[in-house]
């Protein structure tokens, strides 16, 4: 049976060639997590015995199969989906402010941050429901597209309430990718390489870091930037137009790259939850073709597991359909606790993060406090600090494989170190110290939500992976937009809150640390 035939890191029939070569450098670091029969991580908790066997014999497939340049492929092309998810969060904050003095300051201020999130929450479901339903393949790719033209659109939009409008569907795209992505590689991935999910946000920062070159470059100059709403037309204001069209033919570059380079297959896991079993055979033949690597998966050991429960009730978009990957994300008191945890955790930093900064300018400001910048700083700062977060997942990526930290502990190192830097930056009274600050919490934040995004896809089913993945995001969507209200009609300038944010994020620590599953030397089921 291949599920006693089960090759390691170093016995691979060709060289590994992996990202940049990191991942075949650390090889070492996953050793201790080569995986045999009874190492799946919920092997044991309540999933359909037939679908349970068959991701046993699927996840040595993959483990025999080893890294190949389809992975490093997936690394970039999956890093794309990221990246444009988080260029588009935060093309709306950027972007507003002259907006909405081109269009009269007429409306509501944060408008467009709650059209984004309202955009995402629908986005996340739809494609989180729809990946579990539909397949995983076209949902990956629709939805970068759909961000793609959203994004061009929305530059050439004539008023506050169309920009609204596009702003939404871009959300609604990227609620897609935002799932998918981890979904997407997580399922392709040997066992002691899911670490790789964990380093893969460092696209997240990459991403942010582009945004913020596209506004130092376009939000500056003052020909394509008014300066007041009395004067400020169309013809004097173009730079946030700027802004929007680059970012959009940037989406249409990796949109097109995903399409053409990957040549993305159908994800095993998803398929053996289908039923299909000679189109999961028939990915692995290929790629181990490819590849030049063994391939001892049949079609014939698939089916002596018998009939998944999964394929036997779904059939198409229903309620029925819906409620089934619902329930199937707690089927145990433990898949149940870990479940809700998750969910948790999504929604409070969902509303955590954007409050903080939200209260912090006045907060610093009655506290004497002098971050008085001009444009060229502003934007040149907003650079620099999303740069640094770019390096956060790399760090987590390694720690994640410390046997005494993990995924778990990783998570309460990140979330406590954010909260360090959170109190601290209550002290803060100079613009070089904001930078500072700011650079180090891009940093420290980016070690716990990278860790978070690559942990939720691991630990949840595979047959209602991205409907999980989907919820979790959803929740913190939901918090985002309650965030924009919130810093609306709240004083911004008591104290109460800075604090109340700075312990609720080490409260996010402790509840990583108190997650039932541990993924650290587990193949995801």
């Amino acid at each position: 049976m291949i599920a006693d035939k089960v090759l390691t890191p170093g016995s691979q029939p060709v060289d590994e060639r992996d990202v940049g070569g990191y991942v075949s450098e650390h090889s070492n670091i996953g050793s201790q997590s080569e995986t045999s029969k009874g190492e799946d991580l919920l092997a044991e908790h309540g999933q359909d015995p037939a679908l349970s066997s068959k991701i046993r014999l699927v996840n040595n497939a993959i483990d025999e199969l080893g890294w190949t340049p389809y992975h490093t492929k997936l690394f970039f092309l999956n890093g794309f989906g990221y990246a444009v998810d988080s260029l588009v969060m935060l093309l709306q904050s950027v972007i507003a402010g002259q907006a909405f003095r081109e269009f009269g300051e007429v409306g509501y201020a944060t408008a467009m941050t709650i059209a984004l999130y309202c955009g995402m929450f629908v986005g996340s479901l739809f494609w989180g429901l729809g990946a579990d339903i539909i397949g995983r393949r076209h949902a990956f790719n629709f939805s970068l597209i759909i961000c793609c033209i959203a994004t061009i659109v929305a530059g050439a939009m004539p008023n506050w309430p169309s920009l609204g409008l596009f702003i939404s569907l871009i959300g609604f795209g990227a609620g897609g990718n935002l799932v998918l992505d981890t979904t997407v590689f997580l399922e392709f991935l040997p066992g002691n390489k899911q670490w790789v999910v964990t380093m893969m946000a460092c696209w997240w920062g990459i991403g942010q870091a582009i945004t913020g070159f596209f506004a130092w470059g376009f939000l500056v100059p003052d020909q394509w930037n008014c300066a007041s709403v009395d004067t400020c037309t169309r013809a004097n204001n173009m730079g946030w137009r700027y802004v929007m069209f680059a970012s959009g033919a940037l989406v249409f570059v990796m949109s097109v790259l995903r399409l053409t380079l990957v040549q993305l297959k159908e994800t095993p896991k998803y398929l053996l939850g289908m039923g299909e079993d000679e189109k999961v055979v028939e990915t692995f033949e290929s790629l181990a073709k490819k590849y030049n690597r063994p391939c001892s998966l049949t079609v014939k050991k698939l089916e002596a597991c018998g009939v998944t429960a999964v394929n036997s009730t779904t059939t198409g978009f229903s309620i029925g359909d819906t409620l089934t990957h619902i329930r199937g994300l707690f089927v145990t008191r433990k898949t149940t606790v870990s479940t809700l945890m998750i969910w948790l955790s999504w929604i409070m930093i969902g509303l955590v993060y954007p409050l903080f900064y939200a209260f912090l300018p006045n907060y610093l400001a009655s506290r004497g406090a002098d971050l008085d910048v001009t444009p060229f700083e502003k934007w040149r700062n907003y650079a620099l600090t999303n740069v640094s977060g770019v390096f956060g997942p790399f760090l987590a990526g390694w720690m994640c494989n410390i046997p005494f930290l993990g995924r778990r502990y990783t998570m309460l190192i990140g979330a406590l170190l954010t909260a360090v830097f959170f109190f601290a930056y209550t002290a803060v009274r100079t613009k070089d110290q904001n930078v500072g600050f700011s650079c180090a919490i891009g940093f420290c934040l980016n070690i716990y939500y990278g860790t978070l995004f690559a942990y939720t896809p691991e630990v949840l089913p595979s047959a209602h992976r991205a409907t999980g993945n989907g919820f979790a995001v959803a929740g913190n969507r939901v918090m985002g937009a309650l965030s924009a209200v919130i810093a609306t009609e709240a004083d911004t300038s008591t104290s109460a809150p800075i604090y109340i944010c700075g312990a609720l994020f080490a409260g996010l620590g402790i509840v990583a640390a108190m997650f039932p599953f541990e993924p650290y030397g587990r193949r995801s089921s």
